[in-house]
């Protein structure tokens, strides 16, 4: 008997699953995408990150296994887009907007199969727009903000009900404002930063929070850096900012809004400043993908992954 409860305990060991990995807190190189992109849109699905769009017309998608930190490609988006905002959602990649034909906005919606690899169109949005910010809350799509052809701010906020296809128009955001960073913490849309009228001399420091059972915003602690252009992502009860830009430098700066407390905490800057990127959360950490190293123009192949301190 003690023979077989020592073979069943050292069975039982042999066989538990591996505990999973630590990561030191701070930042550490993920693997480098195989093409150079900017001004993406970046969205997370079933553990793995796809890149939508760039500012010099590629549409291949680049997708990238949050895992074995490996690339592979998939079907070319329908047409060259950039400052588009793309989500993931029950198997599937919905992307909204963006500028097409150079610097016109669109309110087409394209949905992406992983599955199929193949795109279909689905209802076009009600107002068109590049460079808003996206969450998805209670069952809806949200696209706030964002600017318009003549790159002018709009304050539209816009939801598409994943249940019934069908689009609704609810508060506008009392700030109207481009290039901005949102996410979903809870049951409240957090939007923060951005620049007007498409000029990054014109950054903003501004958060509000959007109570969709009232259809109302509130105003949050301001962002510590004014900045737009960024990368964000909700890890716990945080959205983490990185980067941005002016007209003439890239940010480094880690940036944390806690809803909770309403308050802010700054982190380990991010090893390489850049714009026009985009961050997922993998994990207990947020990984962020391709962007521009200079103001402007510019791309790059840059992963760079960020483990924060734990809470």
């Amino acid at each position: 008997m003690r023979l077989l409860a020592s073979l069943a305990t050292a069975s039982a060991f042999a066989f538990a699953p591996p505990a999973p990995l630590a990561h030191e807190v701070g930042w550490a190189a993920g693997g480098s995408a195989p093409a150079e992109r900017s001004e993406v849109a970046v969205a997370e699905l079933d553990g793995k990150a796809y890149v939508v769009g760039d500012y010099n017309g590629a549409t291949e998608i680049l997708i990238y296994d949050l895992g074995t930190e490996t690339w592979s490609t998939g079907a070319p988006f329908p047409y060259p887009v950039h400052h588009t905002a793309a989500i993931g959602h029950a198997g599937e990649i919905l992307v909204f907007g963006g500028y097409v034909n150079g610097w016109k906005a669109s309110d087409r919606l394209w949905i992406y199969s992983p599955a199929t690899n193949s795109w279909r169109e689905a209802d076009r949005m009600p107002t068109a727009r590049a460079a808003g910010g996206i969450g998805m809350l209670e069952g809806r799509i949200h696209l706030v903000g964002g600017s318009t052809s003549s790159a002018i701010n709009i304050a539209d906020h816009d939801a598409f009900d994943l249940a019934t296809g069908r689009w609704e128009s609810l508060a506008p955001i009392p700030t109207p404002r481009d290039h901005l960073a949102v996410g979903v913490i809870g049951d409240r849309l957090v939007a923060t930063g951005g620049r007007v009228d498409g000029d990054p001399a014109r950054n903003l420091d501004t958060t509000q929070i959007y109570d969709p059972k009232t259809d109302s915003w509130s105003e949050g602690a301001p962002m510590p850096t004014a900045r737009s252009g960024m990368a964000s992502a909700v890890l716990g009860t945080e959205l983490f900012t990185f980067g941005g830009e002016t007209r003439v430098v890239t940010f480094p700066e880690t940036e944390a809004y806690d809803l909770p407390s309403d308050g802010w905490s700054r982190h380990a800057p991010l090893p390489t400043p850049r714009h026009g990127f985009g961050a997922v959360t993998h994990e207990s950490r947020i990984v962020t993908l391709t962007g521009s190293p200079v103001a402007g123009g510019g791309r790059s192949d840059i992963v760079e992954t960020f483990t924060p301190p734990a809470r």
